[in-house]
């Protein structure tokens, strides 16, 4: 069994228990729930960067990235720095993040927010909406053509957009569907973890052009983003970069204006 396996077992397990503690009821009376939410693509379109900047404590690759930062911080500094949008890692055992950690991303910063987790049911999207995301993450390696349909239109209905993540050309083919905004490419391989750019340069041509095209993961120099955006991507998702560093805030400053 690989590591996403793995995670995927935990997590079913994980939302079973949570259901049964906090009802759709609860989520649904969230000040949040009622929120407009802001737009990433469009943010994407219309920006020089592109960038993405991920909250991201701890990873299966990299036991520990830092825990030196409060989330407040970390964001306030993405949004400072020209950020297009926050991803906020939401799983706990395998990336040290949590729900609380979205909730208080939301109260600092007024850029659209992605809830990075691994969505397996329709609960982990209610959550999202409840804690203040304005998109979902929809990993394409672990869900059936059916369950992003119905996901991504659940999704929509809430208001919310879709990032669907994919890694092949035989996930992309069988994603596309109008109810994605943005399909996303990851350049590590979630089985070895091992990560190239390869990935993102050889699916870009497949990616109608009514989706904003994302490039996720292993991107750590403006070199990597100049490479890619010939290719048509408009988002850079980058987290460990910043991250690791000593002041997430001013890293991702830097590295925007470089660009």
């Amino acid at each position: 069994m690989n590591i996403l396996d793995k995670i995927i077992v935990d997590k079913k397990r994980e939302v079973i228990l949570k259901k049964s503690i906090i009802p759709v009821s609860q989520l649904e009376a969230s000040v949040f729930f009622g929120k407009k939410t802001i737009s990433l693509s469009t943010n994407l379109k219309n920006s020089n960067s592109g960038i993405i900047a991920e909250h991201k404590r701890r990873s299966p690759s990299k036991a520990e990235i830092n825990y030196g930062f409060t989330v407040e911080e970390v964001v306030k500094g993405y949004e400072n720095a020209g950020a297009c949008g926050i991803s906020v890692l939401t799983d706990g055992k395998y990336f040290g993040g949590s729900l609380d950690d979205l909730l208080l991303a939301r109260a600092s910063v007024n850029i659209p927010i992605l809830r990075k987790e691994f969505v397996v049911d329709e609960y982990q999207i209610l959550e999202a909406k409840a804690h203040g995301a304005d998109l979902i993450l929809l990993i394409a390696a672990v869900l059936t053509r059916d369950e992003i349909k119905s996901l991504s239109e659940f999704a929509k209905a809430l208001g919310l957009e879709v990032l669907l993540e994919v890694h092949n050309q035989e996930e992309l083919e069988k994603s596309i569907m109008p109810t994605l905004d943005m399909i996303g490419v990851n350049n590590r391989n979630l089985k070895t973890f091992e990560v190239s750019l390869d990935f993102s340069k050889q699916l870009a041509a497949q990616i109608p052009n009514d989706f904003v095209k994302v490039s996720e993961s292993g991107i750590s120099s403006i070199e990597a983003i100049n490479e890619l955006k010939p290719y048509g991507y408009k988002g850079f998702l980058i987290g460990e970069n910043f991250m690791k560093t000593a002041n997430a805030g001013e890293a991702a400053k830097e590295f925007i204006s470089q660009l």
